[in-house]
């Protein structure tokens, strides 16, 4: 599984984010993560259709989207989502 994070420089809710991330990026050694910034990587938001941030998106083993969250997640939320799909 891996995780697409999408945000901006100027963005409050990707930099309330950006440290829960490190923590669960540390915990978790085995999850793939990608970081865009939507100002700077204009092609890759729009393949993902970013409309909000941070937006966070869940790929498969085989690069399909299988879950989508959008704002600031709790560490404990986020983990409980990155577990229920790293299987797949």
């Amino acid at each position: 599984m891996k995780v697409l994070k999408f945000g901006a420089i100027w963005c409050s809710g990707c930099l309330v984010m950006k440290p829960i991330w490190k923590e669960i990026e540390e915990e978790l050694s085995w999850l793939q993560t990608e970081y865009y910034d939507v100002d700077e990587q204009k092609d890759v938001s729009k393949k993902y259709d970013i409309v909000d941030l941070p937006t966070f998106i869940f790929l498969d083993q085989d690069g399909n989207e299988i879950h989508r969250e959008i704002g600031e997640i709790g560490k404990e939320t986020m983990i409980e989502i990155i577990n229920m799909y790293k299987n797949r």
